[in-house]
């Protein structure tokens, strides 16, 4: 089957360089996407390697299926990977793996397809769901949302500006006709926009800050990155793609606070191995080359991090 969908991976060589991969090691691609990512990690695994991929989305899945069919080294399971311990521990009947790594946020080919409903410049049903086979879809989540609430998501998640003033444009327009398409939104946000950013179209954060909530896609990240650690054996690496900032927030201070001993107060005396971290950061944050970004505009915000297993126990939470 050929695969004509789209999709240049960003950041692959540093993020398969970040994985440290052994080639019989088994890995974790947590957001298989169209397999760009997945293939790499794969072409360094030998024959006694393993990779299992994970995405939401039933097209992924359909795709990556097609493209691993003759692969016996690959396993792909249809799930989020908030819940990516449960599944390895029961379909893949693994306890632990060599290394995680994650591509947050939507993927190229999901912009690109109108129906999917995702982008504001083309003109598609207003779905926005990754899983497309269950949950609400943007539409229906805006047809009943209470206006206070709408407003607190496009400000929290879409860090708009003008949240106040787009949600009642949205509940008005709502009362008078059903908003059941990315265009129609896309108008309403820009009628209800006073100051345009001569470098953005004014409905961008408006549909981010929809997408982020009908996926709760922040959630889930903070859901999967205890998981991630806890499975990851000693000299496993954790490695995680953002696009935004707010995801970037959340897996910056993971990293910090499971890499930052919780040191006693002074003068009470410890040994030195008594404050030892579950992780270790590896190097600073990792962004796209300017010939990447010239290459794939859609690298220019995406930013890489970094972690390492340690030896020490980790049972979720703030380490001890």
């Amino acid at each position: 089957m050929e695969i004509v969908e789209q999709h240049i991976p960003v950041l692959k060589r540093e993020a398969l360089d970040a994985l440290n991969i052994r080639s019989d090691g088994v890995y974790v691609d947590a957001t298989l996407g169209r397999a760009g990512h997945a293939r790499a990690i794969l072409e360094r695994l030998g024959d006694n390697g393993r990779l299992i991929g994970f995405d939401r989305d039933p097209r992924a899945i359909e795709l990556a299926s097609a493209i691993f069919a003759e692969e016996p080294r690959v396993q792909i399971i249809h799930s989020d990977f908030a819940r990516m311990a449960e599944k390895l521990h029961a379909v893949a009947q693994l306890e632990s793996v060599d290394g995680v790594f994650m591509d947050l946020g939507v993927s190229s080919p999901q912009l690109d397809q109108a129906e999917r409903g995702f982008s504001f410049m083309r003109d598609g049903a207003l779905d926005m769901r990754m899983d497309t086979t269950q949950g609400e879809s943007a539409a229906q989540w805006l047809a009943s949302v209470d206006e206070r609430d709408l407003m607190m998501v496009l400000f929290d998640l879409g860090e708009e500006k003008f949240a106040r003033r787009i949600a009642r444009a949205i509940v008005l327009e709502r009362d008078e006709s059903a908003i059941q398409t990315t265009l129609h939104l896309a108008r309403i946000v820009e009628e209800a926009t006073p100051k345009k950013d001569k470098h953005k179209h004014p409905a961008t954060r408006t549909f981010q800050a929809i997408r982020l909530h009908v996926n709760q896609e922040l959630s889930q990240v903070s859901e999967a990155l205890p998981q991630a650690v806890s499975l990851l054996n000693e000299g496993g690496r954790l490695a995680v793609i953002s696009f935004h900032s707010l995801e970037d927030r959340i897996v910056k201070r993971f990293i910090r606070d499971l890499s930052t001993p919780n040191l006693p107060p002074k003068n009470i005396p410890v040994t030195s191995d008594m404050y030892l971290t579950p992780l270790k950061p590896i190097g600073k944050a990792i962004k796209p080359t300017a010939d990447e970004v010239r290459e794939n505009p859609r690298a220019r915000s995406s930013v890489l991090r970094i972690a390492e297993r340690t030896a020490v126990p980790y049972l979720g939470g703030k380490h001890a």
